[in-house]
């Protein structure tokens, strides 16, 4: 919760990664709060209240992931939202003339896309989605110490800074100091 709340402020790409780790953490321990206090959350160095704050916090996201049928795949409303919320800024950035620079950054990206899109399992997902499912991927393979190739480390370079871009959008937007003009129809 306190990571959790902290990559909020700082870093939405971080933030729905590491959401996307909690999801996998509550699944590797059965979706059980019982076993995730015993077993995960009392490692914590924590306070007696900050383990109580964070038994709660996964608590209430087990109850989530129960009632939202994403025990075993998928993705929490909440973090949905937010991969929404990125979306249509991605594509409010790419109308408007006022970000050339997000443009060319796309653009250089948008074969690994398409590369990725054409290999992954599921072709209806976002592009967005794409890179982030990617980006999470590769984070997992090197939790696992496995190899990762140095085509897929360029690519991953380059999506990583598309991304990290398009947050700190995000952040600007949510600030209220990002000011997108709409297209309009003459």
């Amino acid at each position: 919760m306190f990571i959790a709340q902290e990559l909020r402020k700082k870093n939405i790409a971080e933030y729905l990664l590491y959401m996307w780790q909690v999801e996998d953490t509550i699944r590797a321990f059965g979706c059980s709060l019982t076993r995730l206090r015993r077993e995960y959350i009392s490692r914590f160095d924590y306070s007696k209240e900050q383990l109580e704050e964070e038994t709660d916090w996964y608590g209430n996201l087990v109850m989530m992931m129960n009632q939202e049928r994403c025990r075993e795949k998928g993705h929490l409303q909440i973090n949905k939202v937010v991969m929404q919320q990125l979306e249509e800024l991605h594509a409010q950035l790419l109308a408007s003339p006022k970000f050339p620079f997000y443009n060319t950054v796309y653009y250089k990206v948008l074969p690994y896309i398409v590369e990725l899109r054409n290999h992954g399992a599921n072709h209806e997902e976002n592009e967005i989605e794409t890179c982030f499912n990617s980006l999470y991927g590769v984070m997992l393979l090197r939790l696992q110490k496995k190899e990762i190739t140095p085509n897929t480390q360029h690519a991953i370079e380059a999506i990583t800074n598309f991304i990290g871009i398009l947050s700190d959008y995000y952040q600007e937007d949510k600030a209220g100091s990002l000011v997108i003009d709409d297209i309009k129809d003459n």
